[in-house]
């Protein structure tokens, strides 16, 4: 008798649940031209996306937790072949109505639907802050996984501190009822894990906060080795 599928972890359904039920409001608080005033940001996507392209390969890259899909976008500019991914459907609905010449699909980063070495590069982008500590080093052996030698995968993520991951819960955002947990990690700690996986770090930087944000931002570029 085969065993029933248990289906995905329920941190899963409650983060999709949330930004389904914020995905307007997300929409109106966050621009779509917003990575103007993200100097740093942009570097780091035109770095990553000059490595992808040195590394030769035709395999695509993969946008997890692509959102509204500006990030999705940017990188398609700079001459990659990306598609996103979210596990809130009404993201991916939003991503498409935005960037109608792009694909955007409905999934999980703890468990792609794809076959082993077919991206060439992965960009996480602020979403593994809703990964628990304990799905976190599956969730990275699962990009090591899809990656093909040679692929790249950019982290970006609000830094916790030395001291360990900080954890938050909110039960409402933008006036509406959620269920959805933040971890803020110590990018060293994250780098380790990273190294854990088999992932090789390539670089790492931490970006003060500026205005209107409250902690560092970190950014990890690792490398899936032969």
């Amino acid at each position: 008798m085969t065993p029933a599928n248990p289906g995905p972890p329920p941190f899963i359904q409650a983060t999709r649940t949330s930004y389904d039920t914020i995905t307007d409001a997300y929409d109106k608080q966050f621009p779509v031209d917003g990575l103007a005033a993200l100097t740093v940001e942009r570097a780091f996507f035109g770095a990553y996306a000059e490595l992808v392209r040195a590394s030769g390969t035709p395999a695509p890259v993969a946008d997890l937790g692509s959102g509204p899909g500006h990030v999705t976008a940017h990188l398609h500019t700079l001459g990659l072949s990306v598609f996103g991914v979210d596990v809130s459907p009404r993201m991916v609905e939003l991503a498409r109505r935005n960037h109608p010449g792009l694909r955007f699909h409905v999934g999980s980063m703890t468990s792609l639907d794809l076959p082993d070495a077919t991206l060439g590069g992965i960009t996480a982008l602020y979403s593994i802050i809703h990964v628990p500590d304990e799905h976190l080093p599956a969730t990275l052996a699962e990009f090591r996984r899809v990656l093909v030698p040679g692929g790249y995968v950019l982290l970006a993520f609000q830094a916790g501190s030395q001291e360990g991951a900080e954890h938050l819960h909110l039960t409402e955002r933008f006036g509406h009822e959620i269920s959805l947990d933040y971890y803020w990690r110590d990018p060293d700690a994250v780098a380790e894990q990273l190294g854990k996986a088999g992932l090789r770090l390539h670089t790492r930087v931490l970006r003060e906060p500026q205005e209107g944000e409250v902690r560092p931002r970190a950014f990890l570029l690792a490398r899936k080795d032969g």
